[in-house]
């Protein structure tokens, strides 16, 4: 049977990043029992100015909580200790340049090397 879309959430929070936007929902089964919902919803504006937006949802249940939060604590601590917390992309930075870039540098076709996929 399909969620009510309707469905009243019990405990809600809003995390707004650039974009994107984050929605954290607890609800509840029809057994009484509660639940997450994780949602991102990311912000696409067209040409004429119109806009729509792209939602990607996650159900969480509390059987997976534990192991859920140390795999997550644990893959964002590794992201951190290996590349501190300041961004480094070319979207976040219009400045940002990749290690070797040369703007006197043009490639060329003689820079890459054929291959012929049949003999392969």
């Amino acid at each position: 049977m399909k969620e009510r879309e309707d469905q009243e959430e019990i405990f809600s929070q809003i995390l707004r990043a650039g974009r994107r936007t984050y929605f954290f929902d607890v609800r509840a089964t029809k057994a009484g029992d509660y639940y997450l919902t994780i949602t991102e919803s990311k912000k696409f504006t067209h040409d004429d100015g119109s806009f729509h937006y792209q939602k990607h949802k996650i159900y969480l249940y509390k059987e997976d909580f534990t192991e859920f939060h140390k795999q997550l604590k644990d893959a964002t601590d590794y992201i951190i200790s290996e590349k501190g917390e300041e961004v480094i992309s070319e979207r976040h930075q219009k400045d940002f340049k990749k290690e070797g870039d040369d703007d006197h540098h043009e490639s060329t076709k003689s820079d890459f090397t054929e291959v012929n996929f049949e003999d392969i």
